[in-house]
């Protein structure tokens, strides 16, 4: 998404380091394009630990490719959260193309070379598109909120805290309000959507600090 920031840490690091030790091995029985989902709530370090993980991946010689489910919401982000304070039950699954991300995830292990896909321009408040190029790629990671539940992902991981829990980071990557009472029954939404799919996950990243 354009007009997003990063904000890298060392538990970031550490997930990604915990995520590629996983992956590797089943990268390379795989046999063709591996794919992998990094998931959490809101201000879990999603984004980041997909990132580290990349960077750990192509330390090991493999070229990575990273799809962001911020990406492939339905609405542009201000118009989301305009839909949302209109209708919270807007709020959850429905709100993304997640379909969309499972198609891509499937074109990659089947071996295309290159995939059209949204493109958030943040603060202009539209979608654009994209080509990608899956040319060399060996890895596709989707990371998102709700990623844990593509079917066409080989790994899930899941960053295992709460929005409780991440107030402090989601002020440091200040995309919107972190606080108030709407913001609140948003996140607690998307908590009981997101915790449901944790059992899905091939592996749970601690809450660390």
């Amino acid at each position: 998404m354009i007009g997003d920031k990063l904000v890298i840490e060392e538990y970031h690091e550490e997930n990604g380091k915990r995520v590629s030790a996983a992956c590797l091995p089943k990268i390379q029985e795989a046999g063709r394009v591996f794919t992998l989902t990094v998931a959490g709530e809101s201000g879990s370090g999603k984004s980041e630990t997909a990132a580290t993980t990349a960077r750990e991946l192509e330390k090991a010689g493999y070229k990575v490719a990273i799809l962001g489910q911020d990406d492939y919401f339905k609405l542009p982000p201000k118009s989301n959260s305009a839909k949302r304070k209109e209708d919270i039950s807007w709020v959850g699954l429905g709100e993304v193309h997640l379909d969309l991300m499972d198609e891509h995830l499937k074109a990659a292990k089947d071996g295309a070379t290159s995939i059209v896909k949204p493109n958030v321009v943040f603060e202009e408040d539209r979608i654009s598109e994209e080509t990608i190029s899956l040319d060399g790629i060996d890895v596709v990671i989707a990371e998102g909120t709700y990623t844990t539940s593509l079917n066409e992902a080989d790994f899930h991981a899941f960053i295992d805290k709460t929005y409780h829990d991440t107030l402090a980071h989601r002020k440091k990557r200040a995309r919107e309000a972190t606080e108030g009472e709407f913001i609140e029954a948003v996140l607690e939404i998307e908590h009981k959507i997101i915790s449901g799919l944790k059992s899905r996950a091939d592996i749970i990243l601690p809450k660390g600090y």
